[in-house]
């Protein structure tokens, strides 16, 4: 047992590696898009009709590919960016891409949840857009944020395992290479239950963060 949890290590910390950055990118991207689908929607703060639609085809279509396709087709770009397409840090790449327009979808749908009316008083007190986006839309949201939040991180960890199964590292390559391959059915399942420790650890800390927002209310 001393010996599987030692060779976990290493693929552990390779999984968080990728969790952690991915998330971060994909909020980078993600967030900024969200807010921006939120404004220009029908009856947002600055509508533009088609500007909405543009975004909303290449938010779905994003949305659509399976991520062992997406992956492979971000091989390019993973090789431009970190000038490899293989191993950990390249994994990064893709699965920001593929979590971004999730995070624009949850964050326009947190957006979308908040009154009207606290938002038509803050237009009626003369508050500019982004017054109003950051002083009265994100605060009012932010419970719905983090739920939201958590639940994207909870997809990067399986999105990272399936990374892991064409050179991406981490515990979905610790249990296909070292586990599968080589007959190794505790090596996969020590793989499985960190796997599933791991989103258990990341959904109770959504949600306690998220109720404690609430309380704080």
């Amino acid at each position: 047992m001393a010996s599987l949890l030692l060779l976990l290590v290493r693929p552990l910390g390779e999984t968080l590696l990728m969790v952690v950055a991915s998330t971060a990118a994909a909020c980078a991207l993600g967030f900024p898009l969200g807010i921006l689908l939120y404004l220009i929607a029908p009856g947002g703060l600055a509508e533009r009709p088609r500007l909405r639609m543009v975004l909303d085809r290449v938010v779905n279509s994003l949305r659509s590919f399976p991520f062992v396709i997406l992956m492979i087709l971000l091989f390019p770009l993973s090789r431009l960016i970190v000038g490899t397409s293989i191993g950990t840090v390249a994994a990064v790449v893709p699965l920001s891409v593929a979590a971004a327009p999730f995070v624009a979808r949850l964050v326009e749908s947190a957006l979308a949840e908040v009154e009207r009316g606290v938002i038509e008083a803050a237009i009626a007190s003369g508050a500019s857009v982004p017054r109003i986006v950051f002083s009265v839309l994100v605060p009012e949201a932010a419970p719905a944020l983090v739920s939201g939040l958590t639940l994207t991180v909870i997809n990067l960890v399986g999105y990272s395992a399936m990374a892991g199964a064409i050179g991406g590292g981490g515990l979905g390559d610790l249990a296909v290479r070292y586990g599968y391959q080589r007959f190794r059915a505790d090596v996969m399942l020590v793989a499985v239950v960190a796997i599933l420790i791991l989103v258990e650890a990341i959904q109770l800390s959504g949600t306690g963060i998220s109720r404690r927002i609430k309380s704080m209310r």
